[in-house]
């Protein structure tokens, strides 16, 4: 299992986003991470610019986005974003993008969200033909008639990711793309809902086995304070009571709500209960670090401990 930890612009002074980025991407990189996952906030940072300011202050690390949402952009601006941005980084890129949500698609950019799933298949297919290298992408299905010369292409292989929930979107991500990123998915649900169906689509698809991205907000605390955490993770992280996607995934689970799915308490006991994600099919492990403490010292101070932690952990992990 390869670890990560989610790097976002957070809150505060647009102006020290950046530098804070920079800082702890470069943080994740001496301390062995594997991986960094960007996660696009529908009000703040874009994630590929992100990814490409990180990309110039590191060398190794594996940068992914956790999720660019299909419906902001058309494929091909997507494609050369991507491809612009794999090339600055030397093309340690990993492109996660999904269908989002409608309280974001619909609500917030005022765009129809009818049939997710169909947009995500024909918008896969758009981005295949960019990425093939060929000179022009030239599709054409439900969705998207593409006729558009490129004089960019991959340096790499570009890894794309789904986020894929339900089984429809699943097979759609075993099929068409290289694994999935998750976020409000338990070991159970991953073991038993998540896992087995993308892989099955991807055997049937002929694709190499996907890889799983596991989204585990980790709080390192004393064993009094995990409810404390836990408690935290739900008024900051929670969104399950607007998503009707979310809802239906928790149906496949044990967690009820993402204060559930937190990794709190000491040591021994996150290790714990991270083994157990590697155990469910997990494959790339992406921390967001949970800080708790009564003002802005305290929560800093939290944040370190846990970070220090996970990495001194990686190894007995992967």
């Amino acid at each position: 299992m390869r670890i990560g930890v989610m790097i976002g612009p957070e809150r505060g002074d647009s102006s020290r986003k950046a530098a804070r980025m920079i800082d702890d991407i470069r943080w994740a990189e001496e301390a062995g991470m594997d991986t960094a996952w960007i996660p696009q906030v529908p009000t703040d940072f874009d994630a590929l610019i992100a990814v490409s300011l990180m990309g110039a202050a590191t060398s190794r690390i594996e940068l992914g986005t956790a999720v660019v949402p299909l419906q902001a952009q058309h494929p091909i601006a997507l494609a050369r974003q991507a491809m612009s941005a794999q090339a600055a980084t030397g093309g340690r890129l990993a492109l996660g993008v999904g269908p989002s949500h409608h309280w974001i698609v619909q609500d917030m950019l005022g765009l129809p969200y009818d049939k997710p799933a169909a947009y995500t298949r024909d918008y896969l297919e758009v981005l295949d033909a960019a990425f093939a290298g060929t000179g022009s992408a030239d599709v054409e299905n439900d969705t998207f008639t593409v006729h558009n010369p490129l004089g960019i292409a991959p340096v790499a292989p570009l890894p794309v990711l789904v986020a894929a929930l339900g089984p429809v979107m699943l097979r759609i991500a075993g099929e068409r793309a290289d694994g999935t990123v998750l976020w409000m998915a338990d070991e159970r649900n991953i073991a038993e809902h998540i896992a087995p169906r993308i892989t099955k689509a991807a055997d049937d698809a002929g694709r190499p086995a996907p890889r799983i991205v596991a989204g585990v907000p980790v709080c390192l605390c004393e064993p009094s304070r995990v409810d404390e955490a836990r408690e935290r993770a739900n008024r900051i992280l929670g969104e399950a009571e607007i998503s009707p996607n979310y809802q239906k995934l928790l149906e496949h689970g044990d967690a009820r709500d993402v204060g559930d799915l937190c990794a709190a308490g000491d040591e021994e006991a996150i290790a714990a209960r991270l083994r157990r994600f590697a155990d469910a099919g997990v494959t790339d492990l992406s921390v967001r670090l949970l800080p708790i403490g009564e003002n802005r010292e305290e929560l800093i101070a939290s944040k370190r401990r846990t970070r220090e932690m996970i990495a001194s952990v990686a190894a007995s992990l992967r």
